[in-house]
């Protein structure tokens, strides 16, 4: 399995998984070159992440110098200034071998799950000792309540979901921690042909939009949109939930105006000639936080090799989707039916932001979606100022205590590092969304400077 290949050796290729059919994978496996034990491939998975960060994550570029340098004197130099052998030593210590390996993680078919779905079909999760199956699944509520049922072990949720279920809105409360964000930016607002000529938000009254559900990004930035274009989202305006795969077909059918929705559906609209993009997310928010892997808290408590394992899978992953370099590689691992079960090339306008706008231009916006793990504080708060001020959580609200018992920044941090990826060393930061800072030391005041809303 190639992505357990010899970091160190130039012909090695450390993309794909054990499941790639490819001659160099046959060629590998034939060979026995990749560690038969999980704690042999924890180790060589150690090596790989502390050779990879030292080349930002190019296998092309590390594989040019190994050739030219040669893999004896890197390693030799590296185990100069590196004490490798501890660091392996030191996370098999601490990480144990993961007391469940077999999985059932769900995930909604959009491009927002990138990295929880490539780490089946490119190795990562197999890679952490894991035999984790990915099942797709028709929308958030159907996400959200087979979590709870137990039915999987750990899901791909919004970023507003674990917050919402912990407080018990829109369900059942049950503690719910998000140790890793998926993606961030990657949204846009769409509209239908029909409005090529209503740019202005403010002549949108009476439109209808789909968003995928209620506790989502996608829903609170599409009203902090338009409320701040003047109108009220709660009566100029009707939103409607829509699950990311039944957008194209509603708005092409006259049932949407128009929707804020997660790709590929967005550039989908673009290809099949029934809308256009308005505007991308990024543009409202640079850099926002929407999907993430999310879990019950009784899955760390009980399980909590297992737990760790399958965060290292999920950060790894998400640090290898951050890379330009491999968003091509992973459009073709992720469109097949079981995954998104779209058009390689529609994926490839998303992950690599070089896209057709529906307005007869082509953009390039190498940002239009990427790849962050790391859960801020101040984003949990904001996003709860945004329930409260549309009126989905009510009374007094610890907007600290919710988010930190939640986004488990900590974790992330730490299996960050173990890797050898930098994390910030804080949690919280202002944001600015269209211009306007929020300053997450006083999210009651922020709640309250706006002209339209409940809270």
């Amino acid at each position: 399995m190639k992505s357990l290949g010899n970091p160190f050796d130039h012909a090695s290729d450390l993309r794909h998984g054990a499941g790639c059919s490819c001659a160099g994978c046959k060629q590998t496996a034939a060979a026995g070159a990749a560690p038969e034990t999980t704690d042999a491939m924890l180790e060589r998975a150690v090596e790989s992440a502390v050779v990879r960060s030292m080349f930002g994550q190019n296998d092309l570029s590390r594989r040019s110098f190994m050739g030219m340098v040669g893999g004896g004197t890197v390693a030799a130099a590296l185990a100069s200034v590196f004490p490798l052998d501890k660091a392996k030593a030191a996370i098999l210590d601490t990480l144990g071998t993961p007391e469940k390996t077999d999985l059932n993680i769900g995930f909604v078919p959009i491009t927002c799950a990138t990295p929880i779905i490539m780490a089946q079909p490119l190795g990562f999760y197999e890679k952490y000792g894991l035999n984790a199956q990915v099942i797709k699944t028709a929308g958030w509520a159907v996400a959200r309540d087979k979590s709870l049922a137990g039915e999987y072990d750990a899901s791909h949720m919004l970023t507003p979901m674990p917050l919402a279920m912990t407080l018990g809105a829109g369900s059942t409360a049950a503690p719910y921690i998000m140790p890793a964000v998926e993606n961030i930016n990657g949204q846009a607002i769409v509209l239908h042909n029909d409005h090529k000529d209503k740019r202005d938000p403010k002549q949108w009254k009476g439109f209808t939009f789909g968003v995928p559900f209620e506790y989502s990004m996608h829903n609170f930035l599409l009203r902090y949109y338009v409320a701040e274009h003047g109108l009220d989202p709660d009566v100029d305006i009707q939103i409607r939930v829509v699950p990311p795969p039944e957008m194209v077909a509603n708005l092409s059918a006259g049932n949407l105006d128009g929707y804020l929705s997660p790709d590929p559906f967005n550039q989908r609209a673009v290809w099949e000639g029934i809308g256009f993009i308005h505007v991308l997310t990024k543009e409202i928010w640079e850099g926002h936080p929407c999907c993430a892997f999310a879990a019950p808290l009784s899955f760390a408590e009980e399980l909590p090799n297992t737990y760790g394992a399958l965060l290292k899978s999920i950060i790894d992953a998400t640090q290898y989707a951050r890379d330009p370099a491999n968003r091509k590689e992973i459009s073709e691992a992720i469109a097949p039916t079981n995954y998104l079960n779209q058009p390689v090339p529609v994926i490839e306008q998303v992950l690599t932001g070089t896209y057709a706008d529906g307005l007869g231009e082509v953009k390039q916006v190498p940002d239009r979606i990427d790849f962050d793990p790391f859960p801020w504080h101040s984003m949990g708060v904001w996003i709860l100022t945004q329930m409260k001020r549309w009126g989905y959580i009510e009374g007094d609200v610890d907007y600290r205590d919710v988010a930190e018992r939640v986004y488990l920044a900590a974790d992330c941090r730490k299996i960050m590092n173990d890797l050898g990826y930098e994390a910030p060393e804080v949690t919280y930061k202002s944001h600015t969304i269209m211009g306007k800072t929020f300053d997450p030391a006083d999210p009651e005041g922020y709640v309250k400077s706006f002209v339209i809303g409940k809270g």
